[in-house]
């Protein structure tokens, strides 16, 4: 018979949130060769991903597909901007807004950024379906999450 996750015991191994935190981990470490070239991190290359869709676009926005907290996000957009691959400006109807677009640099960046999904699925040591699948899982859980904070309620 298997335990509820009230009766469960509470070991390491029996815990989502480690299996998770650890495979994160892993995984962001794999990207850092492919990404000391460009001399990016992997949260800017988020941010530069994010900007490749929708760029220019407001600060809040950005901090909002990245689920960042503004003071975390301005010292990575600061290091970006002086890389010389975004640029930021105040909004022209609102002084109050920050617009980060990227510069020529930072839009060739995508060009050389392609291969790194590719470079990441070789080394996965799982076949592609199962890890469709299982980002298909965890994008379900990021949303009841996201929905639970959002209702004031408690995630766990």
């Amino acid at each position: 018979m298997t335990a509820t996750p009230d009766e469960a015991p509470l070991t390491l191994d029996q815990q989502l949130c480690f299996s998770l935190y650890a495979t994160s981990r892993l995984l962001t470490r794999a990207y850092q060769p492919l990404l000391e070239p460009m001399g990016i991190t992997y949260p800017q290359y988020i941010v530069l991903m994010i900007l490749w869709e929708e760029a220019p676009c407001p600060v809040s926005r950005i901090c909002q597909r990245a689920l960042l907290n503004t003071n975390t996000l301005t010292p990575l957009l600061k290091r970006l901007e002086q890389l010389g691959y975004v640029s930021r400006q105040r909004r022209a109807g609102d002084e109050r807004v920050v617009e980060i677009g990227l510069t020529a640099a930072g839009a060739a960046l995508q060009a050389q950024c392609r291969c790194i999904p590719a470079e990441l699925l070789k080394g996965a040591g799982m076949p592609l379906e199962n890890l469709q699948a299982l980002k298909a899982q965890l994008d379900e859980l990021l949303r009841a999450m996201l929905a639970q904070e959002a209702v004031g309620g408690d995630p766990a």
